[in-house]
């Protein structure tokens, strides 16, 4: 609520305690928006030879057509090095590249700088990535919370579990059970999350309520913000029965985003989309409009002669569609966020409490990823991994 201040409110760091960089790629030809592509940009990286697989491959000091690497978890890529690697492209796999766009990665460890292996190991249907999106605001962060790999630089990833299968959660030891006798209705993991994503204020603080009432309607917003955000099951929709679709089609290759205010239309140069909420079209992260930054991924042309420049020869379809959710996804989470940001905490669960409860400080072993290697994972080369 504007003007409260939370001075005793736990940080978020504190309540989910292990966290972990994103993985950072150090070249940007391994993720696109379309996966067609990417099987087009592997198939021309193991076709050159010499030098120019050398250049194709855009080298670091972290990766090189020379570097040995083991296997990602899950069994994704090959071992070998890329000197000698052949074969088809492994299997695409959905990763979050910006905030609110999937795109697609070539889950290979020989193409990642830091591929960051331990969020691999936890990555399931269960798992939920909490990430702060970029902000210029000085209002609350924006909390994102997605089923993909997030590979947005700079942020910290926090995992809801610490294990596969929706197992240990990479909570506070001592929050579920403290909260749980608080407010006198069992609590669980998914709970807090919610909270946490409606609650959350400047200076990532999350204040919490021992109102039983206060504490479900908190949940109840979180939950539809999680819901929005994962799109993971029923597609949402614009109340009303509004919404958008392409009432002109697109042409191949659009080049030109612009928005009209007054008609409530998107036009991707002559292609028009409508009805678009001006909530969609101004919803910003970092700054940025979502949706601007979403398109131009789109119709960046990439450097002749580079992978990146391998795309689709035409707007596929897919797009459109991925357009018009996106369209609804934001228009929906801009209705939702000032609701958010009205969510008075009162009977405050404050630090201070936590701490005399011993749920603070947190030990040093819940800021550690928890041991997972169930399986045997291929080391460079073939071999076995020394785990």
């Amino acid at each position: 609520m504007p003007g409260v201040t939370h001075d005793d409110a736990p940080p978020l760091a504190d309540l989910m305690p292990w966290s972990v960089a994103p993985p950072r790629l150090g070249r940007g030809w391994p993720a696109a928006p379309d996966p067609a592509a990417l099987k087009a940009r592997w198939d021309a990286l193991v076709k050159a030879e010499g030098p120019d697989r050398a250049a194709l491959f855009e080298p670091t000091r972290s990766r090189t057509l020379h570097t040995a690497v083991g296997q990602l978890p899950g069994g994704s890529g090959g071992t070998e090095k890329l000197l000698r690697a052949s074969g088809p492209c492994p299997e695409p796999v959905r990763v979050l590249r910006a905030p609110f766009d999937e795109q697609w990665l070539i889950p290979d460890h020989r193409l990642i700088d830091a591929a960051r292996p331990e969020l691999w190991r936890v990555v399931d249907e269960r798992q939920v990535f909490v990430v702060e999106a970029p902000s210029d605001a000085a209002g609350p962060p924006l909390l994102l919370a997605t089923s993909r790999l997030p590979l947005l630089g700079g942020a910290r990833v926090r995992p809801l579990h610490r294990r596969p299968g929706g197992a240990e959660p990479n909570l506070a030891p001592g929050l579920l059970d403290h909260l749980t006798a608080r407010l006198g209705r069992r609590t669980g993991p998914v709970d807090v999350l919610a909270w946490t994503l409606a609650a959350v204020r400047p200076g990532r603080v999350v204040p919490f309520t021992a109102d039983p009432a206060l504490w479900e309607h908190g949940v109840a917003l979180g939950r539809r913000a999680l819901w929005l955000m994962r799109r993971d099951g029923e597609r949402p929709k614009l109340p009303g029965g509004r919404r958008p679709y392409v009432r002109a089609p697109l042409p191949p290759r659009p080049l030109t985003l612009r928005y009209d205010r007054d008609e409530e239309a998107l036009f991707l140069d002559e292609g028009r989309v409508s009805p678009v909420p001006p909530g969609a079209w101004d919803f910003e992260a970092g700054g940025v409009r979502v949706l601007e930054q979403w398109f131009a991924a789109r119709t960046a042309e990439g450097e002749p002669g580079t992978l990146a420049s391998i795309r689709p020869a035409t707007w596929p379809q897919t797009w459109t569609s991925e357009l018009l959710e996106l369209i609804t996804v934001l228009a929906l989470l801009a209705e939702l966020r000032p609701r958010c940001r009205r969510l008075e905490v009162t009977a405050e669960i404050t630090a201070t409490e936590l701490r005399e409860a011993g749920v603070l400080p947190v030990p040093p072993a819940a800021r550690r990823p928890a041991s997972v290697l169930d399986g045997r994972e291929e080391g460079p080369e073939g071999q076995l991994a020394l785990l």
